[in-house]
């Protein structure tokens, strides 16, 4: 046996999750699990733990690279972290992260989408903004690359919002966030991620639309949720978020504390009131 023999087994009793298998458990209102990772020996330990979705995200910008934003993340970092990722997994779906500035024309996404697939091994990529991508949505969707459309809070338009804030408080909000959506839905997105908004947005885009809706800090009422890795394991220093809950404190070591976790989104304990925003 190796000093690390952990590292080979894998989940072959279980079907791979796919798009069709999101669309089932949206179908069949069962709630999807997503959570970050960053690495193999993380992306093995997600995979144990029973997660549906693990999504490389340009948030190791902060967790690992110690940035305080996701901005200085390239491509590069991007690939490799996702490479390192699919080595360590068997079942979950793989998204990766378009990194800032990656995307900015519908050609240029599609380059670095293709990298991400082909050299990082991701499965679908994920990109932030409405409106503004519908365009580099349908050109991907339409070369076969399956997306993630991120809105709501998107972190790489930090400098551009003032800071980390919830949105969709202002009159209007719900009506423009569903529209943008919709939209993105209707150009090919596969998934919708909806990031730090009141509980009532998130109920009401995922009530619009027919592809599975994820949230972070979206209340309780949309297909799934994701975390950041870090700190559901009690790695991350300073205040959290208030969407975060911290599993570490409830559990004996990362493993039990992600599994929790994923008990706590099948069973919709996960968000409860004092982690959603009004």
């Amino acid at each position: 046996m190796t000093l690390y023999g952990h590292l080979q087994e894998r989940r072959k009793d279980q079907e791979p999750v796919t798009i069709s298998t999101l669309a089932r458990m949206r179908e069949g209102d069962e709630p999807i699990a997503c959570i970050t990772a960053y690495d193999a020996s993380f992306a093995h330990l997600v995979d144990v733990a029973g997660v549906d979705v693990v999504l490389v995200g340009d948030s190791l910008g902060m967790v690992i690279q110690g940035h305080d934003t996701t901005v200085p993340v390239t491509v590069d970092d991007m690939v490799y972290h996702t490479r390192c990722v699919a080595r360590g997994l068997q079942r979950p779906l793989l998204i990766a992260d378009m990194p800032f500035a990656s995307y900015s024309l519908p050609e240029t996404a599609f380059m670095n989408a293709a990298r991400l697939m082909q050299d990082g091994g991701a499965q679908m990529i994920k990109l932030e903004g409405g409106m503004l991508q519908v365009r580099t949505v349908e050109f991907l969707s339409g070369r076969d690359i399956p997306v993630c459309a991120h809105i709501g809070l998107t972190p790489q338009s930090v400098h551009k919002l003032g800071g980390f804030k919830v949105q969709g408080r202002e009159a209007g909000a719900e009506k423009r966030m569903i529209e943008e959506a919709r939209a993105l839905e209707e150009a090919g997105a596969d998934i919708v991620l909806l990031e730090c908004v009141p509980a009532a947005i998130g109920a009401a885009v995922r009530a619009e639309l027919k592809v599975p809706v994820i949230g972070i800090g979206a209340g309780p009422d949309v297909d799934g949720q994701i975390l950041v890795l870090y700190d559901i394991i009690g790695l991350t220093p300073g205040r959290k978020p208030r969407f975060v809950r911290d599993y570490s404190s409830e559990t004996s070591n990362p493993l039990q504390a992600v599994q929790a976790y994923v008990a706590s989104v099948k069973d919709r304990s996960y968000p409860g009131p004092e982690h959603c925003f009004g």
